[in-house]
């Protein structure tokens, strides 16, 4: 615990549930990670791009590796999770969505306790990160 001139700092229980949620679902997604590359590896599942290709793509840029192996663009990537290594991708999709799933619990937190500044906060970082991860402003890597 933190130290103040005052005494010990106590971190506000929505807090202590943001990080346990966060560090929990770390550790699944790390999990998912583990074990779908596990399915890859194994070729249990046929990739999209069989493993021992991999190192030809290495040296191209972008547009030439989408325009020789097909390989999807922004959540193209949902529908080839058939795919061995397109199912790696859970585990990255579950440690992505963790911040948004954990604002939903300051978002609660701060309406039972009436702190609107902070709700609407949380709310607007929400939005921001749904936003940007639906691709529907064109910008980024989708």
């Amino acid at each position: 615990m933190a130290q103040t001139s005052s005494g010990p700092v106590k971190a506000p229980p929505e807090q202590i549930k943001y990080a346990d949620l966060l560090y929990y679902g770390a550790w699944i997604g790390i999990f998912l990670m583990a074990i779908t590359y596990a399915v890859y590896v194994t070729g249990i599942l046929k990739p999209l791009i069989p493993l021992h290709e991999v190192p030809n793509y290495w040296s191209m840029s972008v547009h030439d590796y989408l325009a020789q192996t097909g390989a999807p663009t922004g959540w193209g990537w949902a529908a080839l999770l058939h795919r061995g290594d397109y199912l790696n991708f859970i585990g990255i999709a579950v440690l992505a969505l963790m911040t948004i799933v954990c604002y939903f619990i300051l978002i609660s937190a701060y309406s039972k306790k009436k702190d609107t500044a902070y709700m609407v906060i949380a709310i607007a970082e929400v939005v921001v990160l749904c936003v940007a991860a639906s691709g529907l402003l064109g910008a980024g890597g989708h």
